[in-house]
């Protein structure tokens, strides 16, 4: 029976086990976004995952939405990846970079900039978050401002950037990258219909509000290729000001075209929440005809529950999130059945000065 411990095959990058490291925003980057050495270690320590999806980085300075999170646009960043490749292939690990714009989910006070996404809608009930000038402990939550509707040259310019993102990815030493279309970024925004109001091409119907996923996806293969190309989407979560009624059939048309684009997979991002909404069977089952290649779910999964829809042939590869924050070995503690540690202190998940709560917590030790 398959489970997450057998080795898997992904077109040409051939993983170890079937259990991915989620992307996850820690903010440790520098003020410009560029990677550390520190990073390189906390990335290293968890190469035991069959394939690691860094965490979500901006392709651009607009595309930032939250203080020290890591970019892939400038050279500096890239040379900053590169310490965090190496590392992790020195274990024997694989890495996909995660490719970010935030859209409307942003503020100046990050980046300097006024938000941009499909609609001039702003997203209500919104935060992002900054650090004082003397990094407190704790991150200062402030609500998003509302953004500026996109003209076709912004568009344009947002899928340029995606290509070029891309390219440098390779170029840092990636094993590919994923697109981010998922919680309620600038993408998924474009996808659902209550934050896309256009009247263009890109918007007024399920159509059209796929187009510039697609187009991004067809600028990546272009410059990268399909085998090192995938995309996450999240069509069961609403918060960041989500709600829309037609996303189901629109995932499944976004799904059916990324299908006929070979692309190396599709990254279901499910609600990990007590009260989340749950998969039905029948729409991972519809999933899995529209779309014959990799799938990956990350939600809150048990080794339990990851097993079961890989032994149904669901899913390929199952993420796992905040369990790896805590334990750096999480794969030797599932197949051994050792004790999974609990984070030390909420405090360090988003931001720090140093290595604490970040890339200090240690293997099992029996």
């Amino acid at each position: 029976m398959k489970n997450v411990f057998n080795t898997y095959k992904m077109r040409n990058i051939e993983l170890t086990n079937r259990i991915s490291m989620a992307p996850m925003t820690r903010s440790r980057s520098s003020k410009s976004g560029i990677p550390t050495d520190m990073n390189a270690q906390y990335y290293a320590q968890r190469a035991s995952s069959g394939l690691i999806i860094s965490e979500a980085t901006q392709i651009s300075l607009q595309g930032q939405g939250y203080a020290d999170t890591p970019g892939i646009y400038t050279q500096e960043q890239i040379d900053g990846w590169k310490l965090v490749t190496k590392a992790v292939h020195k274990e024997g690990g694989k890495i996909i970079l995660q490719l970010w714009h935030v859209g409307r989910v942003s503020s100046s006070n990050v980046n300097g900039l006024q938000p941009i996404a499909p609609s001039s809608l702003i997203a209500k009930d919104t935060q992002v978050y900054v650090f004082d000038t003397k990094r407190s402990k704790d991150a200062t939550m402030i609500p998003v401002e509302k953004p500026r509707e996109m003209t076709n040259e912004d568009i344009q310019q947002v899928i340029k950037e995606f290509r070029v993102a891309a390219k440098n990815a390779i170029e840092a030493g990636f094993d590919g990258v994923e697109i981010h279309g998922a919680n309620g970024y600038l993408l998924d925004q474009f996808l659902r219909s209550n934050s896309n109001k256009r009247t263009d091409k890109y918007g007024g119907n399920k159509e059209n509000r796929i187009n510039l996923l697609l187009e991004i996806a067809n600028e990546i293969i272009k410059e990268i290729g399909a085998d090192k190309t995938g995309v996450r989407l999240s069509p069961f979560i609403r918060f960041k000001d989500m709600e829309d009624p037609e996303i189901l059939d629109t995932f499944m048309l976004a799904a059916k075209e990324l299908n006929k684009l070979d692309i190396l997979y599709i990254h279901l991002c499910e609600a990990d929440w007590d009260d989340a909404p749950q998969i039905p069977e029948t729409f991972r089952k519809e999933l899995r005809e529209i779309f014959t290649n990799t799938i990956i779910a990350t939600g809150s999964y048990t080794l339990e529950l990851a097993n079961d829809v890989i032994s149904k042939d669901l899913v390929d590869i199952v993420g796992f999130g905040r369990y790896f924050i805590p334990n750096p070995d999480l794969v030797n503690r599932l197949k051994m059945g050792y004790p999974l540690s609990e984070i030390k202190d909420s405090h360090t998940l988003f931001g720090g000065r140093d290595e604490v709560g970040y890339s200090d917590y240690l293997n099992y030790k029996n």
